[in-house]
């Protein structure tokens, strides 16, 4: 039996109670489900030739940035209109093209800061009409990030969109204490330490608040968690802080399940495999992986023309002759196909480090 068997569609786009079950099913069997920040058709499929080849599900995300980009860098987006704009067209490439591959995919989107809300609110706008056309929401899920703000606005405010989700079954990922470091042109690198861990009671006041709304909802509660890279020993991680989060918030609903809430993992690029496996043990279904493909994906571009630097100079012209071509080098559709390559291999990487190769 795999992952497969639980879901009722078993590829393309999941969503509401498929997602629910995808995730049970992770908390079960002791893995998560990376989630790729995409920014283009090659960033996706990317991905999910490695979640199919690994075997896997796989979420698919795109950041307030990364829907703008899919739009193009020369789309006006002072209102955020690219950023909707991208993230919709996004949305249904990934749709037109996730069954290809023969693997469940769970379309999402990244940190919603307060002062992108309009964005959120316009996807949720697509999410509604397109429920109206199709029974069901153009993403799987959405993440709104208030943990910079104070707690009970953000409470306040998750519930809010939550209760909008909620009738179309649509999963909602919150995050209460703050991820340190850069992602997005958001910057938590001045924050104080003291912000980055979360407390146990903050859970269950969220969770306590939420569930009565939908039961389709995440947590990333803060661990000491940091975007980026950096060298090690510079970021403190304390995954066995979310297993006192379970926990408590298990003695305090006397729930039968040791693992009550679903967690998420940010900043988890250039954490230790120990830190993936114990964060994945005390109910993380899903980490966050940005930086280290992006690097990855440079790597197969930059490899490939430094090695081929004298063939991509001029169109015609290279040591085999004057007057032989280069068009097989500098077709975008060969070094770009590079960089997919080595996106792909690290995606693969995360796949294996977090248990999900195999589980479908």
């Amino acid at each position: 039996m795999g992952a497969k068997d639980v879901l009722s569609r078993k590829t393309g786009v999941i969503v509401g109670d498929d997602v629910l079950k995808l995730f049970n099913y992770a908390q079960e069997h002791k893995f998560a489900i990376p989630a790729i920040n995409v920014t283009s058709s090659s960033t996706v499929v990317a991905s999910l030739e490695a979640a199919r080849d690994q075997k896997s599900p796989i979420i698919l995300q795109m950041s307030n940035g990364g829907g703008a980009y899919f739009a193009g860098k020369g789309v006006k987006n002072d209102k955020n209109q690219a950023s909707i704009a991208g993230s919709i067209a996004g949305a249904h490439y990934i749709r037109s093209i996730a069954p290809s591959y023969d693997i469940p995919v769970i379309l999402h989107t990244d940190h919603c800061a307060k002062k992108l809300l309009p964005w959120l609110d316009g996807m949720m706008d697509a999410d509604e009409a397109y429920m109206k056309e199709h029974g069901e929401p153009l993403f799987s899920s959405h993440m709104i990030d208030l943990s910079e703000e104070e707690k009970d606005w953000n409470l306040e405010t998750t519930a809010k969109y939550l209760k909008r989700a909620a009738p179309m079954k649509q999963w909602l990922e919150m995050e209460i204490g703050i991820t340190g470091g850069e992602e997005d042109g958001v910057n938590n690198e001045d924050v104080d330490n003291n912000s980055l861990y979360t407390q146990p009671e903050d859970i269950y006041d969220i969770y306590h608040t939420l569930s009565k709304i939908s039961p389709y909802f995440s947590i990333a509660a803060g661990f000491g968690n940091v975007h980026g890279v950096y060298k090690p020993g510079n970021v403190k991680l304390h995954p066995e802080l979310l297993g006192k989060h379970q926990a408590y918030v298990k003695d305090k609903i006397n729930a039968k399940e040791d693992k009550p809430v679903f967690l998420v993992f940010h900043g988890g690029s250039g954490s230790s495999k120990k830190e993936y496996k114990d964060a994945i043990s005390y109910g993380v279904v899903k980490v966050n992986l940005d930086t280290d493909l992006q690097f990855a994906y440079l790597a197969g571009i930059r490899d490939f023309v430094l090695k081929n630097k004298d063939y991509v100079m001029t169109q015609v012209g290279n040591p085999d002759g004057e007057d032989k071509p280069n068009k097989k080098f500098f077709d975008p559709r060969i070094w770009v196909r590079e960089g997919e390559k080595t996106m792909s291999a690290r995606v693969a990487e995360g796949l294996v480090d977090f248990n999900t190769a195999g589980q479908l």
